[in-house]
């Protein structure tokens, strides 16, 4: 049978993953590094406050610092209310109403594993013509994006911006410690490149100077350049929430913009 890990271990684990010595957290922390030993070893029982201190501190995310009470001894600080819970209902009418008022461009939102709880018909435009399998809810974007029947053999520039999706995922598993994020990532990452090397400007009108790395993709015979934009919420006090992010694709230059305002 495998043992529950202390709260002592779960904060040493948390502290070396940040690359941050027991002094530097004790002063972070307004304590001392005998006492940040003490509680990692578990000769101190730390109070309540103190890991959510010290959780603060290490910038742990808002779901294991529950996981840290909960070893700890303490009930959870943080609430997990179900999206479609009616106390969120003005939440969820924000963000629909922010999707919407995005339209044309497209823009979605996901929770920790990618998986889409609202999406624009911007995002509806770009999934036209995807097989069934792909498309039965909940969907996922790293999936639709990266499998070879999803949007992978549309994408000019497959390479670059599966690299970049990549990366994302790799800091964020680092950040988060998350077991479904990491088999997402096993998933995805295991699928079979099918892009076209060397042809991420073929077909441009002109060099254009983009701003950061821009998603090429193809749609009805036209090539679309895109920007993405991520937003979290800020100090958020409820684990649903905090795990929501809000990506937007603004376009990256004039022939994309005029092409998603066209009739």
């Amino acid at each position: 049978m495998t043992s529950t890990p202390s709260v002592g271990a779960l904060l040493r684990t948390w502290r070396e993953r940040r690359g941050i010595s027991q002094l530097e957290l004790a002063g972070r922390a307004d304590s001392s590094s005998r006492h940040i030993s003490f509680v990692e070893t578990g000769r101190s029982r730390p109070s309540k406050e103190m890991v959510l201190r010290l959780a603060d501190h290490l910038d742990v995310p808002v779901r294991e610092r529950n996981t840290l009470l909960l070893a700890a001894g303490y009930a959870p600080h943080y609430t997990q209310t179900p999206l479609d819970d009616p106390s969120l209902g003005a939440l969820r009418e924000g963000l629909e109403r922010l999707l919407t008022g995005y339209e044309p461009y497209p823009a979605l939102v996901v929770d920790a594993t990618y998986d889409v709880v609202a999406a624009n018909r911007g995002i509806a435009m770009l999934l036209d013509g995807l097989p069934e399998h792909l498309l039965v809810p909940p969907l996922n974007a790293m999936r639709i994006t990266l499998h070879p029947q999803g949007l992978a053999p549309r994408i000019r520039n497959l390479g670059e911006w599966r690299g970049h999706l990549l990366a994302r995922m790799e800091r964020q598993i680092a950040l988060s410690l998350s077991a479904p994020l990491r088999a997402l990532y096993e998933e995805v990452s295991g699928y079979p490149v099918t892009g076209r090397p060397g042809e991420a400007g073929a077909g441009a009108e002109e060099a254009v100077p983009y701003i950061a790395l821009p998603l090429l993709i193809e749609h009805d015979g036209h090539l679309l350049s895109f920007v993405s934009s991520i937003a979290t919420f800020n100090t958020p006090t409820d684990v649903t929430v905090a795990e929501l992010a809000v990506e937007t694709l603004l376009p990256a230059d004039a022939a994309t913009a005029k092409y998603l305002r066209s009739p």
